[in-house]
């Protein structure tokens, strides 16, 4: 049995871990539910899906960018999900921050504000544009696994 007064008196005794905030951060591509990098986002909550103007997708392959763009008609599809600062640094490495992506704070049409990872239009200029990912023509881009056995 724990003496209360006992426990109370070393948890008073223990350093206390500051709250992190939970950072938002919305993904697009790979890190979503059901694909290839869903599991770096491992014990990061879930808040839903959303939609973020104001970025175009390309294919870049085995995975998208999104790019700034001016086209008012420009939405991106994607998933929101809270991490915290370790989490968020862990995958500022996995995205190539700031070789390949940059990390940009973007405002919802709920007001809410999301970090997304943004590539640059010297990026993609040869590449095709898509409208979600994985592209329309493409359903054969799941999570990685064992081979399939023959």
């Amino acid at each position: 049995m724990v003496d209360p007064a006992v426990s109370a008196d070393s948890a008073a005794q223990q350093p206390q871990q500051p709250h992190q905030p939970q950072q938002l951060v919305f993904v697009y591509g790979s890190l979503k539910r059901g694909m290839a990098n869903h599991q770096r986002l491992a014990g990061a909550h879930f808040a839903g899906a959303a939609q973020l103007g104001g970025l175009h997708l390309y294919d870049l392959g085995p995975f998208p960018m999104a790019v700034a763009t001016d086209d008012p008609a420009a939405v991106l599809q994607g998933e929101i999900y809270g991490v915290d600062a370790a989490q968020l640094a862990e995958l500022d490495r996995f995205e190539g921050v700031p070789r390949l992506y940059a990390r940009q704070r973007h405002q919802l049409s709920d007001g809410r504000c999301v970090w997304v990872y943004v590539g640059r239009s010297q990026q993609v200029r040869h590449v095709q544009r898509i409208t979600s990912w994985p592209p329309a023509s493409d359903h054969t881009r799941p999570a990685p696994g064992p081979a399939p056995r023959r």
